[in-house]
């Protein structure tokens, strides 16, 4: 019998419940992919992140519970949050290799801040399987290399979006980010992110579709910081900065649970 050790952290929040829940597991090395792919799917969160130490930090990987996916912000914050507060790690900063280059986190005034690179996105037409999944149409539709990022109006139109998942699940894209002008102060935008075809009807936070978000508003906003609500059920709240190729989210997590994982001989 195997013991390994499992943390659940609540991302992008100062408050239990709320903000996106990541399982986060510390490894010495890795496991067959296959078996991080069954404990992930086992979770049933929207993100299990694994990682083992490297010679200059720590290598991490993120698996939905359908797929291995490239780059996760909350999941990456709920790891930071682990090594940072049960590790004993002892600096403020860490580097993590991943699938997406090498990932800078720190803590600063009691949040971490996640530094990301800038994800390109050029204008794109409105696939048929989102036009039929949602009752309001985007005023503009733009395409990264793995989701597409739909504008809106109002953020009214964003909170009440009641999607077709099965429509939305043919969408050859990792998900589909919505986001418009924020109606309340001290918001500057709101977003939500659904990705059915990764196994994630709506994730409640989601890091990785700010190195979208944050240049379009930054540049839409003239302004290089931010401060992004996603309004998800859960809500979570980013303190983003456009730093051109890079982009700066900061938030809060909280430690809901740790415990074990045992498994049959490897």
């Amino acid at each position: 019998m195997i013991r390994l050790d499992i943390f659940q952290v609540d991302a992008f929040t100062d408050r239990l419940f709320g903000g996106n829940p990541a399982a986060v597991i510390p490894l010495q090395t890795w496991l067959p992919d296959e078996l991080m792919q069954e404990i992930a799917a086992e979770n049933n969160l929207s993100e299990t992140a694994f990682f083992v130490p490297s010679e200059n930090g720590f290598h991490i990987r993120w698996f939905t519970p359908a797929v291995e996916v490239a780059l996760c912000g909350h999941a990456t914050l709920a790891t930071s949050l682990v090594i940072f507060e049960r590790l004993n790690y002892t600096s403020d900063t860490i580097f993590f290799e991943s699938k997406s280059g090498i990932l800078t986190v720190f803590r600063k005034d009691g949040m971490i801040f996640l530094d990301f690179p800038k994800q390109e996105t050029v204008p794109a037409t409105l696939p048929a399987e989102i036009a039929r999944a949602f009752k309001f149409s985007p005023v503009e539709t733009w395409k990264a290399n793995d989701d597409y990022m739909l504008i809106f109006e109002k953020e009214e139109e964003i909170r009440d979006l009641e999607p077709d998942f099965g429509e939305l699940k043919k969408v050859p894209a990792r998900g589909i980010i919505v986001s418009a002008p924020g109606s309340q102060p001290g918001t500057d935008f709101v977003s939500r992110f659904f990705a059915p075809g990764s196994g994630i009807d709506e994730d409640p936070v989601t890091g990785s579709a700010h190195t979208k978000l944050v240049p379009y508003w930054a540049a839409r906003l003239g302004k290089p910081h931010l401060t992004a609500r996603q309004i998800s059920k859960r809500s979570g709240l980013l303190t983003c900065e456009n730093k051109g190729g890079r982009v700066l989210m900061g938030g809060h997590g909280k430690l809901f649970m740790e415990g074990s994982i045992y498994l049959e001989k490897i």
